[in-house]
């Protein structure tokens, strides 16, 4: 047997959308279950996610701090954007948010992990990429910031250190997570970090234009 997910749909009777905000809405399904009953399910609807985890020659991750109010913390986090133009390439869009927040760019890029965010509440999908050869981007650092972004801080952490954050939970964002604990994963196999799927690989979460 095969293990890996795999695409399904069970018959959905009907649809609304109580909200809809500027980036993401909230869809109300009525789903024909195994069964034969009828099960309302509540998620919100998401056009997903591409973060960049640049890793230097010596072994250090660039991670950012900010503040997310949904769950009153200050996290540490991978730059990462929201994929709101429809049909975008994920690559460009995480070679944009590492220049936007950390004004970084990098010369080899691999696909590191895909992942749901919250599949039981939300369609999110999320691409982690790896960024290797980087180097300070070139002009001026980008200046417009969100109110959020206005205090963004940036560090270079060694990645045995968010390892050990990881572990004593004392860092949770899930993309951060994903991305150092999978970079670890694929460090330590034979293949190493060149057998990384290429930047261009298909995401069959979130189609695009090549």
């Amino acid at each position: 047997m095969a293990i890996k997910d795999t695409s399904e749909t069970w018959e959905t009777l009907s649809t609304s959308r109580p909200f809809q905000g500027a980036k993401t809405a909230v869809d109300s399904d009525e789903v024909r279950m195994p069964d034969g009953s009828v099960a309302r399910r509540d998620y919100q609807v998401h056009p997903g996610s591409v973060c960049a985890l640049a890793l230097d020659e010596d072994g250090r991750v660039l991670v950012i701090r900010q503040y997310r109010h949904p769950v009153r913390h200050r996290l540490w986090e991978l730059p990462a954007g929201l994929l709101d133009v429809p049909g975008e390439n994920p690559l460009h869009a995480a070679q944009r948010e590492l220049y936007e927040e950390a004004h970084v760019k990098a010369g080899d890029w691999r696909v590191l992990a895909d992942f749901f965010a919250s599949p039981g509440g939300s369609d999110e999908a999320i691409r982690v990429f790896l960024a290797r050869d980087v180097a300070e981007a070139d002009g001026e650092r980008y200046a417009e910031a969100s109110s959020e972004e206005a205090d963004m801080q940036v560090e270079w952490v060694a990645r045995e250190e968010l390892v050990r954050g990881i572990l004593a939970g004392e860092l949770g964002n899930p993309a951060l997570v994903t991305g150092v604990l999978a970079l670890s994963a694929a460090l330590a196999s034979e293949a190493g970090l060149d057998a990384l799927r290429p930047a261009d690989a298909p995401w069959r979460a979130r189609p695009y234009e090549a």
